[in-house]
């Protein structure tokens, strides 16, 4: 398995975004930073210049995943993004089309190894 330089997790619940945290870790990843707003991620972006965003949807305080995604894509280019979301709605996963692959909570380890080694693939 190829290791990815860094991941930004993007997250507001801090104990799933613990979980996937430790989860990365253990698989040989590093985490540069973690967010858990809009604003943060496309900030900590600029500033860390990750490999990967393992992106929540659906975040606090105001714009939501898929529009930090849209942001980070028009300031920094084509960083790989992986979503994550509670909501199979497909209004919801329409809007992250040609943004990034995307993820079903909860998540479970296993698919998010195969889920990051197809990005990495690509």
């Amino acid at each position: 398995m190829a290791t990815l330089g860094k991941v930004l997790v993007v997250e507001d619940e801090v104990l799933i975004a613990m979980s996937l945290s430790d989860a990365l870790r253990e698989m040989g990843h590093s985490v540069c930073a973690m967010a858990d707003t809009a604003r943060d991620a496309i900030t900590l972006v600029g500033e860390h210049r990750p490999s990967l965003v393992l992106m929540d949807i659906r975040l606090r305080a105001g714009e939501d995943g898929v529009h930090a995604a849209r942001e980070i894509r028009h300031r920094y280019g084509r960083i790989p993004i992986l979503f994550l979301t509670g909501s199979c709605e497909p209004e919801v996963l329409d809007r992250t089309k040609d943004l990034g692959r995307v993820l079903i909570k909860p998540v479970l380890e296993e698919q998010l190894r195969a889920a990051i080694n197809a990005v990495l693939a690509a």
